[in-house]
């Protein structure tokens, strides 16, 4: 992949969030955050994953440091390595140890998005992979306590999935090509 700056990397990752997650309403949480400007965007110019547990441990830290207020929740996007989904999948793993190394676990989760995203036992063209596609790969650092308040606050999670899954079935792959013209 060619270098892009990060303010690109950004305004896609952005733009993506706008009109999928929220315009969709993919999760319906989404929007608050991104409104009340409490989302994190953190590029990785990281081209190892050695580099990037090192950038995941900075981005965590500094969200264990700041109050909640002022940054909800991180999106770690790292355009330059992990492009392959399944090594991507694989680092989940590395990253939840993260998590428990630094006593987080817990306190943060980490939710994932990728541009080639499968869940087990699809296809790769299955429009119901695309709840979690993401333009870069990218790792969600979330609170525990904002995602406890999102469950009170809409306690059939399920409900989100399956409206999602609908969503994305009735506008097909199609209408997902839409949204970006």
């Amino acid at each position: 992949m060619m270098n892009l700056s990060n303010d690109q990397i950004i305004q896609d990752t952005e733009r993506w969030l706008e009109k999928a997650v929220i315009g969709l309403n993919l999760c319906p949480f989404a929007k608050a955050v991104h409104v009340k400007k409490q989302l994190r965007y953190a590029v990785s110019d990281a081209r190892n994953i050695d580099v990037l547990i090192e950038t995941l441990i900075k981005e965590l830290e500094l969200l264990a440091e700041t109050d909640s207020a002022k940054i909800e929740m991180t999106l770690l996007i790292h355009p330059y390595v992990l492009g392959d989904f399944l090594a991507y999948n694989d680092f989940l793993e590395i990253a939840d140890s993260v998590l428990e190394e630094l006593n987080l676990d817990g306190i943060f989760q980490i939710a994932s998005f990728h541009p080639q995203y499968q869940f087990e036992g699809s296809q790769p063209d299955d429009i119901d992979n695309y709840t979690n596609r993401s333009p870069y790969p990218t790792l969600h650092l979330l609170r525990e306590d904002s995602i406890s308040k999102a469950v009170e606050a809409f306690p059939d999670a399920d409900v989100i999935v399956d409206r999602n899954i609908a969503t994305l079935r009735s506008m097909g792959h199609e209408g997902w090509k839409k949204l970006w013209v």
